[in-house]
């Protein structure tokens, strides 16, 4: 059995980009050698043209040194008067944890090289032996939060470098809310059908073959802000299986958009600061704002 602790490690909330959270050792040493930073910021103004508020595509772990902010950035965490992030906690590993063993672990589970088809279990089994736990381990662990712990066994950026935490520093002394919270997050996998479960690991086992070759391809884009890369991400991948793609991503985007209007309703301006994902493609959250009357532009 897994203890609380050596748990705590594998809690990092990236439910699209699993495995690509990580970069390669040296990219923050090769940032010199990049575009400069643009990542993900929106202005989001009334059919008037008023700012209502902003949103920010964050990502949840960053290698040591890599420099995000821009003068875009610094603007509306300064401007905003309340800060919407999908977890508000993030510090309380511990919290997390426990929420994580709440939800994860079952007795009497099969094998996990079980639970994927036949010709994975080779390459699930390369994957076990390159984390810190063996197949006996997963034996009360559920399949979706084995494909998660396994998802950061390539992983290098330290959630403690976060863009999500850094913000919510950021605004200490103002007003910070949670679009979820650990548990209703934690929950979405908890509540999969087991067949999307399978799914979702058999994709982490298959990414993460593949990780070596894409390295930092992930980071980059949301860094530099593409659009398009970032969008082709939540299409491919573990997220072309579409259940799994309506329960990560689409899904919460609507339930998003329903909060973040009733908070732009109000008379303060917020901040969204969510995973870079939420903010592309025609199901992201700027589209969807922009179907309830508000202009949603990039801003500079």
């Amino acid at each position: 059995m897994l203890s609380r602790s050596s748990l705590t490690w594998a809690i990092v909330p990236c439910l699209l980009f699993l495995n690509a959270c990580g970069s390669a050792p040296d990219d923050a040493g090769k940032q010199a050698d990049r575009p400069a930073p643009n990542p993900l910021v929106f202005e989001i103004s009334s059919a008037d043209g008023e700012v209502e508020g902003w949103m920010l595509g964050t990502i949840h772990a960053l290698p040591d040194g890599v420099e995000w902010r821009t003068s875009a950035t610094t603007r509306v965490i300064d401007e905003a008067d309340l800060l919407l992030v999908e977890v508000a906690d993030l510090a309380d590993s511990e919290g997390i944890a426990k929420v994580f063993a709440q939800l994860s672990t079952s007795p009497d589970l099969p094998d996990l090289l079980g639970r994927v088809s036949p010709d994975k279990r080779t390459a699930l089994a390369k994957l076990v032996d390159k984390s810190r736990f063996s197949v006996s381990d997963f034996r009360s662990i559920e399949t979706w939060a084995a494909a998660l712990m396994l998802a950061q066994v390539r992983a290098q950026g330290d959630p403690a470098n976060g863009v999500d935490r850094a913000v919510i520093v950021d605004f200490d002394g103002r007003d910070i809310r949670e679009l979820e919270g650990a548990m209703a997050q934690l929950s979405i996998f908890d509540e999969l059908p087991l067949a999307d479960q399978r799914d979702l690991l058999e994709g982490v086992v298959a990414e993460t073959q593949l990780q070596e070759d894409q390295s930092g391809r992930l980071r980059q884009a949301w860094l530099t802000g593409d659009e398009q890369a970032l969008e082709e991400a939540t299409t491919t991948g573990i997220m072309a299986d579409k259940e799994l793609r309506d329960a990560l991503l689409i899904d919460r985007n609507k339930d998003w958009t329903e909060q973040i209007v009733d908070v732009l309703d109000a008379e303060d301006k917020p901040l969204v600061a969510v995973g870079a994902a939420h903010l592309v493609g025609e199901d992201g959250l700027p589209a969807m704002l922009r179907a309830r009357g508000y202009k949603v532009d990039r801003a500079n």
